[in-house]
């Protein structure tokens, strides 16, 4: 679990001088080591958040999404940035409507209703706009990049797998360099149920550190191996909403990438006391070795 962390009075400093004075604190990290988030209220009740980005690269993300890329999902669909501190790696945001998705004891038609905006709202922003040289050029390097890093997982996971999954992900790393074009654009980066808010005023994406220019099916690679897998009305309903199809390259990158994910999260899940975390990479990985070395 997860220790509560005061805001730090430098933070709280900055934070006071564009919103006002701030009467309460309330830390609402995530539960990992790394997050940091509070939420602010000011004299007259108003709430914003403050959110201390774990490293600069996170910071330059999260900043630049907010900047060029979230506006476009329109008003109410996000958080706004107010205002950056590069020194403390600190963002000012203001409250989107909605509560996290995971805590309100969904039925099954409404889980259905959410994944229908949250592929509405994915596709608006893997859309958003054309991508830039720079961004385009790493947007075609990302399959190529997350294959390279299944070597580095597979060194750091040692015996948590055996010699035949090794190998299981290794082929697939193999094959995702030759799946061949995607469709690319700005992917959330982090897509899944904590971070979709909803509410009678609708649907709404927040934490965007991890958003950047790839693979648009790279945003899909939790969903498939969590929330889809045991729930398919969800992702068809995800999916009607996003496109009516997946290419084949697509499907195929999909499959390669929940078994690099499932090494990441053998090693991660562990490293960072998150046994759900490990839990979902055995799933992945158990379930392709039984599809694939039955």
């Amino acid at each position: 679990m997860r220790q509560t962390e005061p805001l730090p009075t430098a933070v709280r400093r900055w934070a006071e001088q564009r919103i006002g004075p701030v009467v309460a604190v309330r830390d609402a990290s995530h539960d990992w080591h790394r997050s940091r988030v509070w939420e602010l209220t000011g004299e007259g009740g108003a709430c914003w958040y403050v959110k201390v980005s774990p490293s600069v690269r996170f910071f330059t993300r999260e900043t630049r999404a907010y900047r060029g890329v979230v506006p476009a999902l329109g008003h109410g669909r996000a958080p706004r940035l107010l205002d950056s501190c590069a020194d403390d790696l600190a963002l000012l945001l203001t409250v989107a409507p909605g509560a996290p998705v995971p805590g309100l004891g969904l039925t099954s038609a409404q889980w259905r209703a959410v994944h229908a905006q949250a592929g509405m709202l994915c596709a608006r922003l893997h859309e958003v706009s054309a991508l830039d040289p720079r961004d385009r050029a790493e947007a075609e390097a990302s399959l190529a990049a997350a294959a390279d890093g299944a070597e580095k997982y597979l060194g750091r996971a040692g015996d948590r797998l055996t010699e035949g999954e090794q190998q299981l992900v290794r082929d697939y790393a193999a094959r995702l360099r030759r799946v061949g074009p995607v469709p690319l654009g700005y992917i959330h980066g982090d897509n899944q149920p904590r971070n979709w808010l909803w509410s009678a005023a609708g649907f709404a994406l927040v934490d965007f550190e991890r958003t950047r220019p790839a693979a648009r099916v790279q945003d899909l690679v939790i969903l498939a191996v969590t929330e889809w897998l045991d729930h398919p009305d969800r992702q068809q309903a995800f999916l009607e909403s996003y496109a009516p199809t997946l290419t084949t390259p697509e499907r195929q990158a999909l499959r390669c990438l929940t078994a690099l994910d499932a090494v990441n999260c053998l090693v991660w899940g562990p490293d960072n006391g998150h046994p759900e975390v490990t839990a979902r990479g055995r799933r992945t990985l158990d379930r392709l070795m039984k599809e694939d070395r039955p």
